[in-house]
């Protein structure tokens, strides 16, 4: 561990969480500030520099079309991706779908693309959805076989996977839904140390 390891946290409204964008470094008041602070803790020997490019609202393509800028150029050690939400909401309040072929040949060509261009550990997170409002339950059909297409592509490229959509459907026996999120989408302060948590546990096999 005498090098600085370098951390990029990379997906849509739940990684950006309202980060600031004046202050590159300023990494949110969600999941990655709460695991960046656990890898300190846990490894206070370890130099780190801590960076989060998650942008609200983006799905897949969105994250391909700036894959150079913001992921290859900035050249992380480890990088972790959480995305495909959006490319299941946007079907339902925007008349916008993405098809699951075109969901996974667009994250499969984000992992092509980072394995071939930088030397990254990837840890890849499932998107999840916490039934806590009627409208969610109707996402299943969509997102289903979109976390299926994730996790197929795990077994080829990543080297950690974190479950969040079992994982929360098992917390929620702990807590109801609402304890974790605002909306069965984005976390409050809980669901979001939970994911840290998550996190931190699955980032300690690849250090």
């Amino acid at each position: 561990m005498g090098k600085i390891m370098r951390v990029l946290f990379q997906g849509d409204s739940i990684t950006d969480a309202g980060r600031s964008r004046e202050d590159l470094t300023d990494l949110g008041p969600g999941y990655p500030r709460y695991a960046a602070a656990l890898l300190r803790e846990r490894y206070p020997q370890q130099e780190w520099t801590f960076i989060n490019r998650g942008i609200s609202g983006n799905r897949t393509g969105d994250l391909l079309a700036r894959w150079q800028e913001d992921c290859i150029d900035l050249q992380p050690d480890l990088i972790s991706i959480l995305i495909g939400i959006n490319d299941t909401w946007r079907a339902f309040d925007s008349n916008n779908p993405t098809s699951v072929e075109r969901f996974e040949e667009n994250y499969r060509r984000l992992l092509e693309e980072t394995r071939a261009h930088t030397h990254a550990k990837i840890l890849m997170l499932e998107p999840f959805v916490l039934h806590n409002t009627p409208d969610k339950n109707a996402w299943r059909a969509d997102l289903d076989p979109k976390i299926q297409a994730v996790r197929r592509l795990a077994w080829q490229y990543a080297d950690a996977y974190v479950p969040l959509d079992g994982l929360f459907a098992a917390a929620c026996m702990e807590q109801g839904p609402l304890y974790w999120t605002a909306d069965g989408v984005h976390p409050v302060e809980a669901g979001a140390r939970r994911i840290a948590a998550y996190y931190a546990d699955a980032a300690a096999r690849l250090l």
